[in-house]
């Protein structure tokens, strides 16, 4: 009876010991998306520069692209937004932007205060679109390769680091893979 004290404290010991083991992982807070290697969610969205037009995901297919969901109301968008647009000025991929829960004035607005980078900015005012892709904030990104697979997807502001270490290496097999079937 008299040892119990001091196997309690061991076993918080090895316990504590085990969490900080499990912890080492650097991308620890990152969540795994159930999206990864399955097809994108099927969608048609309004053009935010075309109200009256409609592009739907199959339209999207036959070339890789980035999704990218920002909103003028998100702070971290604004951070990422250099980034974003130094990304798309390289034409490797087309980065197609996913408006989420704005309103059309305020977007258009935020576009011609910091730039569009998109090659085609799709809205989705009411957030049901977004639902089916997972998306509980902004910003974050897909890319989504030639046959509408989701490939990759990150959460929160693109850095370069991000680029360079985590997106470009995907990009290059999806590029790579794209060209194996065209042969």
């Amino acid at each position: 009876m008299r040892w119990l004290p001091l196997v309690v404290v061991a076993l918080l010991g090895v316990l504590l010991a085990a969490g900080v083991w499990l912890s080492r992982d650097p991308n620890r807070e990152a969540l795994p998306s159930p999206l990864i290697g399955k097809p994108a969610p099927a969608f048609e969205l309004p053009v935010l520069h075309e109200p009256g037009r409609q592009v739907s995901s199959e339209e999207l297919r036959g070339a890789p692209y980035l999704l990218n969901v920002w909103g003028s109301w998100c702070p971290a968008c604004r951070d990422e937004h250099p980034v974003l647009t130094r990304f798309a000025e390289t034409r490797r991929v087309r980065v197609v932007g996913f408006n989420w829960k704005d309103e059309h004035a305020d977007a258009m607005r935020w576009l011609e205060q910091f730039g569009n980078p998109y090659w085609l900015v799709l809205t989705d005012y009411e957030g049901d679109v977004a639902i089916d892709w997972g998306i509980y904030g902004a910003p974050e990104t897909f890319l989504v390769d030639a046959n509408g697979v989701v490939r990759w997807k990150h959460v929160g502001p693109m850095t370069d680091a991000t680029i360079e270490q985590d997106l470009l290496p995907v990009l290059a097999e999806v590029e790579q893979a794209g060209r194996g079937r065209a042969l």
